[in-house]
């Protein structure tokens, strides 16, 4: 198994899922082969091939490294900060790209692999992110403190030198009892206000997004907290491109990750 296919393997978070089974083969696919599987001629090493409940694939860094060349930067993003979040190093992925023989997609993927941040907790914070980025934005920080007379408050994103914080809102937090038994969503929706109006206090500006959002909406949301001088400094990154409509179905859960084994010497591939 390779690409997404490992990625769901290792645990990791998908934008969607997967619409082909990945697999590594060092023969030709023949005209009879099903065409919902992928297959890849690619030379692995030793160390770039693992078992996982019985299935080989190939490894936590190779898999991020294979995303990162061959799907959507956004797709490849989400991967790779949940993989960075697993405890992927990202000097090794970022070894294993430059070891490829092929040069196609490298300095995308080297961006990913770059901009991948431990920090988003869903992929739809990364998705967030990817159009701050584009749109020229500094480096935001994920999960910033904010501390405030009333208590200390985290945001998804945020730039301390622009006093400005940017979330994605999910609607389930407010709906009731869609988190549990237990869970109040007028609680909810009276705390983020509070939380809000301690912010705005402090003069920090909040930016919330949401899955009904553009990705324009979203960028022009974002932006316009920013003051005419800095917005005209900002220089977008061309490499990313725009990001693929929504999926159909919300970004693919998070199966828990079962730790893998090296594959044996003369084990598939």
């Amino acid at each position: 198994m390779s690409h997404e296919s490992a990625a769901l393997l290792h645990g990791l978070r998908l934008w969607q899922p997967p619409d082909r089974v990945h697999v590594v083969q060092k023969y030709r696919a023949s005209s009879a082969s099903a065409g919902d599987i992928a297959r890849h001629r690619l030379g692995l090493t030793d160390d770039e091939k693992v078992v996982i409940d019985g299935v080989a694939t190939t490894s936590l860094e190779r898999t991020v490294v294979d995303c990162c060349v061959a799907l959507h930067p956004l797709l490849a993003l989400v991967i790779a900060d949940h993989a960075l979040a697993l405890g992927t190093d990202r000097a090794a992925a970022l070894a294993v790209l430059d070891a490829r023989r092929d040069p196609r997609g490298r300095r995308r993927a080297r961006l990913v692999l770059e901009l991948a941040d431990p920090g988003a907790e869903s992929a739809w914070e990364t998705w967030l992110r990817y159009i701050v980025l584009r749109a020229g934005l500094p480096r935001p920080t994920t999960q910033l403190q904010v501390h405030t007379p009333h208590g200390d408050y985290r945001a998804d994103l945020g730039w301390a030198e622009f006093r400005l914080l940017a979330e994605f809102d999910g609607r389930v937090k407010y709906t009731r009892g869609a988190l549990g038994p237990g869970h109040d969503a007028d609680r909810a929706l009276f705390d983020e206000k509070r939380r809000e109006d301690h912010l705005r206090e402090e003069d920090w500006g909040v930016v919330r997004v949401t899955s009904s959002d553009t990705p324009a909406e979203a960028e022009d949301r974002v932006l316009r907290h920013l003051s005419p001088a800095t917005r005209k400094a900002l220089t977008p990154l061309h490499l990313l491109p725009p990001p693929p409509h929504h999926p159909v179905v919300p970004p693919a859960p998070v199966r828990p990750a079962r730790p893998a084994r090296p594959a044996r010497k003369a084990g598939a591939r």
